[in-house]
């Protein structure tokens, strides 16, 4: 899941892209309305985390600008302006597909984006098959064999890319930008790291094989 934060108070905003990492979450993070408008248009965001009081272009007219696009992330609005004139406001007249007041409970803003994110894939997520591995993305749920796996929030995510290509190599790159953010070094060890303790667990070398120049494929048992 790739998430937007569009928050100018800097040190809220890393805190917020600090814990959603820590859930697994891709996070980029911007202060600016014009910023935040540009991104979305530029990559295809899960979810837009939106501070209505942005500096020059507010939040309010962020949102709406982005519902004039065909396709444009799910919104939950952010705000200091909790009454409920202010919500019916930002859901109905702006837009905005969620909306929660400060302060707020960081583990209710990780389930409302996450609600937000199954509601933006239609049909609902079913499980994956492939290579003897079986991915229940809503239940996060994994099984190689028939035996449940014990995975990582990343290795869990690697996994998912990596069935949805069903044996088609996936780059490191496109491994990064999907599963990682904006802040990771491209040069990094941490895709070799979690596609090496994969291996592992779903039981042996052989079972995630490594294409020169093109990336990682999950490979079925002969």
């Amino acid at each position: 899941m790739r998430v937007l934060v569009a928050e100018d108070h800097r040190v809220l905003a890393r805190t917020i892209a600090r814990g959603l990492r820590r859930e697994s979450m891709a996070v980029d993070v911007t202060a600016c309305g014009g910023e935040a408008e540009r991104m979305c248009l530029l990559t295809d965001y899960d979810v837009l985390v939106l501070d209505r009081d942005l500096p020059v272009l507010t939040g309010d007219e962020v949102c709406r600008r982005l519902n004039g696009l065909r396709q444009r992330p799910r919104i939950l609005m952010l705000t200091a302006a909790g009454g409920t004139e202010e919500k019916v406001y930002g859901l109905t007249e702006l837009g905005a597909d969620d909306y929660l007041a400060k302060p707020f409970d960081f583990a209710e803003l990780t389930a409302r984006i996450r609600t937000l994110y199954r509601r933006a894939s239609q049909p609902p997520a079913t499980a994956l098959r492939y290579a003897g591995v079986r991915l229940d993305p809503a239940r996060r749920e994994v099984f190689a064999h028939g035996a449940p796996l014990d995975l990582t929030p990343k290795e869990f995510e690697v996994l998912h890319v990596l069935l949805k290509y069903r044996g088609e190599a996936v780059s490191q790159r496109d491994l990064l930008r999907t599963v990682w953010d904006e802040n990771i070094d491209p040069r990094t060890s941490a895709v070799r790291a979690i596609v090496s303790r994969l291996r592992r667990k779903l039981g042996g070398p052989g079972t995630i094989t490594a294409d020169a120049g093109r990336g990682y494929r999950l490979t079925p048992c002969p």
